[in-house]
């Protein structure tokens, strides 16, 4: 079957057939890094990376770029407002080191190439150049040294959200003075007095800075040229920032992206996450408050075009699911053991009907729904001693799960368990000890009454011939 894209800019679902048989180029709008990462952050990267994993399962080489925006208005002035004497390409960096901590502690893979902006100065400015030439682009007569797309100069300005031009609002990302249109847009904003010398480059048009919107045009031409399959970002996007990219890459001549794909947002208790109300959550709390693998879990289990809802019980019962799902694969581990189907391997492929969801458009929701639907079905198999069966689920859940990115024998998820679990193993198997002896003397209450403090405390255990095993009960 086809993969299957919503595509933005058509409102439809397209099939997807690449530029290059057999390749895929990706560009996703990665973080401008003024602040630490949040759930929002981490949810838009999380669905690019099982898009890309996906299209590596059914066969493609793909090309992923994620770009860093490291000189912005916003980085500027986050420099300025903290007040701690740090320049601002220091604290550039130091936000996005977090962002790749955060990116690696949920199993995200690393982009082919991730490029900063700041490297990337001189094609924008070919690209700027270009747009002068062919009169979509003009300097400010005021002598500021900016630099502005003409939006009346490109009739099909507002093709991407379908807007009429006549119906936008003002660009505010410089001085209007300048302007010959309130719509018109910055590509290059001549350098302020108030502004570090360091954040300038030398230009036809005098020292200054680029524009947010040329920076991703230049970045993803420069590592995918001048046409790619597939421009990926949060909805929050699409306008004006893709509308933008999209107008002077096209005016410049350029193809530009074939395929346009946006992911929802995230809503916190109900309400839109929002820096003014309040409630934005951070990466580092989610991860303080259940196990990176049960964040990845929560984070890509609504359909990538929705809103998720995040409230703490959302990321228990994230914890919950992957908790089944481990326990069934430890438990299938520990009871093939010594069988004749040990060793029939652990390699093999997903239920069509896997196949078919995500091919339709990423459906995460229902690929989980026939994952967890194999998972029942092997514990079912177990307890009917049905090992062939439940040797064949085992590979067809650990084909989805490894693809999914929730594979929780993974040493990713496993290399550090960390003191907490230490500390509950230890505490629980000194439990199952003091059962065992119990049982070797005949005292059933004792053991009784020690398997029904681990019940209550939320632990199952299960005797088998190798042994008494614990995990939390789901």
């Amino acid at each position: 079957m086809t993969v299957r894209l919503y595509d933005s800019k058509a409102q439809a679902l397209r099939d997807f057939v690449p530029l290059e048989e057999g390749h895929v180029g990706m560009y996703v709008c990665g973080p401008t890094v003024q602040s630490a990462p949040h759930i929002g952050h981490l949810r838009s990267a999380l669905v690019y990376d099982i898009m890309r994993r996906w299209f590596a399962a059914r066969g493609y080489r793909v090309t992923f770029i994620r770009n860093v925006t490291d000189i912005d208005d916003k980085i500027l002035n986050a420099a300025a407002e903290e007040g701690i004497g740090e320049q601002w390409w220091s604290l550039a960096y130091r936000y996005e080191l977090e962002f790749t901590e955060a990116y690696n502690a949920l199993g995200i893979l690393p982009p082919t190439y991730e490029p900063r902006a700041t490297a990337s100065v001189t094609q924008m400015q070919q690209i700027i150049q270009r747009l002068i030439e062919l009169g979509h682009a003009y300097p400010a007569p005021d002598g500021s040294g900016d630099v502005y797309f003409d939006t009346s100069s490109w009739p099909v300005y507002g093709e991407l959200t379908r807007q009429s031009r006549d119906k936008m609002e003002a660009a505010a990302d410089s001085d209007p003075r300048g302007k010959r249109d309130p719509r018109d847009f910055a590509l290059w904003k001549g350098h302020k007095p108030s502004e570090p010398v360091s954040a300038g480059w030398e230009s036809p048009w005098g020292a200054g800075r680029p524009g947010w919107h040329i920076e991703c045009s230049a970045m993803a031409a420069r590592y995918l040229g001048p046409e790619f399959d597939l421009h990926g970002g949060g909805l929050d996007l699409r306008f004006p920032h893709h509308e933008n990219e999209l107008a002077q890459s096209t005016a410049a001549g350029q193809a530009f992206a074939r395929y346009w794909v946006h992911n929802g947002l995230v809503n916190v208790g109900g309400q839109k996450m929002s820096k003014s109300l309040g409630n934005s959550v951070y990466a580092y709390e989610l991860t303080a408050l259940a196990s990176p693998l049960a964040v990845r879990y929560l984070l890509g289990k609504a359909h990538y075009r929705s809103t998720l809802d995040y409230s703490p019980d959302s990321l228990a019962e994230a914890e919950a699911a992957v908790d089944r799902i481990r326990t069934f694969l430890t438990r299938v581990e520990r009871r093939l053991a010594g069988t004749r189907y040990a060793d029939t391997g652990t390699d093999g492929t997903w239920p069509e009907a896997f196949a078919e969801a995500m091919d339709d458009d990423l459906n995460v929701p229902q690929a989980l729904a026939v994952l967890h639907e194999a998972v029942s079905a092997g514990n079912q198999a177990l307890d009917g001693e049905d090992l062939g069966a439940a040797a064949d689920l085992r590979r067809q859940v650990l084909a989805m799960v490894r693809v999914l990115g929730i594979d929780p024998s993974d040493p990713h998820w496993t290399a550090d368990a960390g003191p907490a679990a230490s500390a509950l193993d230890g505490l629980v198997m000194r439990l199952i000890a003091d059962r065992r002896a119990a049982r070797d003397a005949k005292d059933w209450d004792a053991a009784d009454r020690i398997r029904a403090e681990l019940a209550d405390a939320g632990i199952t255990i299960e005797d088998s011939q190798t042994g008494t095993h614990w995990s939390l009960t789901s």
